[in-house]
């Protein structure tokens, strides 16, 4: 006598990370209304650029879907209300931000682009003007990166990001801080920082291989060193300050051809690299000179927001201190894309950040 065996179906594969973040796709591009991501229309599963995106998002976050999918979230209704596909057509002040900020493309001896942005923070002559209003200030650090972005071809990927492998959509940042003083917080600095902290902590993740601060003091040196005892080896990695600028040749090696002479390279200057379009001031309007004479006549507020750690001392005149560690209530982000300016102590003191 035969026995009809009942079959029980297979079990369901556990969808990974990459996959419940794709599926989840249209309901978040619906919430922000809007869909472009650092030049990529995002589409579906079978989409390589879309997929190399949401991977960003997914290490920034450990592989926590619902914190990469609000952090994207967050990124889609910021570029949607800042219209940032905008922001390179525009032209942004000469007198502000002229010197301040280049973008170069080396090829190395595989035929591997390298792209490095570089800020000239030692180019700041005064400290209110550029930073004194900080929507400008942002919407021309946001336009200097998405330039930076545009080299990377995220739009032309191929392949995606080697799981628990290093990311190949990456790029390095250069911050030269030649001829800057570093003996006094400055306020107009201080906001700056603040707000683009929390902004590309929240908008360009997992963006940046490496950063490397040149010309800096020694005592920045020895800070490297103290935060050794308490910052994550991951983070310590993507983070080289170096008191000379011809030292970064050491470091990259395999593009020292192109790297800029200023920098211990063979290159042209950091200045012949690309930058977004500068002009002259344009006259402001009658009301808006009476309404800045007016605040100016009026009595400084005092900052009385605490800092979320101690804050670096920063330059007197010249000086720009970009980002600052992010505040508990930013979207969370991997801690090797925190890093960004060493401290120059008062007491001991340290700075993580990001972009």
């Amino acid at each position: 006598m035969s026995t009809e065996q009942a079959t029980t179906p297979a079990a369901e594969k556990p969808k990974t990370p990459l996959e419940t973040l794709t599926a989840r796709l249209p309901d978040i591009t619906s919430k922000a209304d809007y869909k472009e991501m650092w030049g990529v229309e995002l589409a579906g599963p079978d989409h390589i650029p879309t997929q190399v995106i949401l991977q960003k998002y997914l290490r920034a976050n450990t592989n926590d879907v619902e914190a990469a999918a609000t952090q994207l979230t967050s990124s889609l209704e910021w570029r949607k209300k800042m219209n940032v596909t905008s922001l390179l057509s525009e032209t942004y002040d000469q007198s502000k931000f002229g010197d301040l900020g280049f973008v170069t493309v080396h090829k190395d001896d595989a035929g591997k682009d390298t792209v490095i942005t570089w800020n000239i923070y030692g180019a700041v002559k005064d400290n209110q003007n550029t930073f004194g209003d900080v929507e400008q200030f942002i919407n021309w650090r946001a336009a200097l990166m998405e330039l930076s972005v545009q080299k990377l071809k995220l739009n032309e990927a191929k392949e995606l990001i080697p799981e628990d492998g290093d990311d190949q959509y990456q790029m390095l940042q250069v911050h030269d801080y030649k001829s800057v003083s570093f003996f006094r917080m400055d306020p107009n600095v201080k906001a700056a920082s603040r707000e683009t902290i929390k902004t590309f902590s929240m908008a360009y993740p997992e963006l940046l291989a490496h950063k490397y601060f040149v010309n800096v003091p020694a005592i920045m040196g020895w800070m490297y060193g103290a935060m050794k005892l308490f910052l994550a080896p991951a983070t310590l990695r993507k983070f080289h300050p170096m008191t000379s600028g011809t030292t970064l040749a050491t470091d990259l090696t395999s593009i020292v051809s192109t790297l800029p002479a200023e920098y211990g390279g063979k290159g042209p200057s950091a200045s012949t690299g690309e930058t977004v379009k500068l002009g002259a001031k344009a006259p402001a309007a009658p009301a808006a000179a009476a309404a800045a004479a007016e605040t100016s006549e009026a009595p400084a507020k005092k900052d009385e927001e605490a800092a979320p750690v101690a804050e670096a001392e920063q330059p007197k005149v010249e000086e720009t201190k970009v980002e600052e560690t992010k505040v508990a209530d930013e979207p969370k982000v991997a801690e090797t894309e925190k890093v960004e300016e060493a401290a120059v102590p008062e007491a001991a003191e340290a700075k993580t950040a990001t972009a």
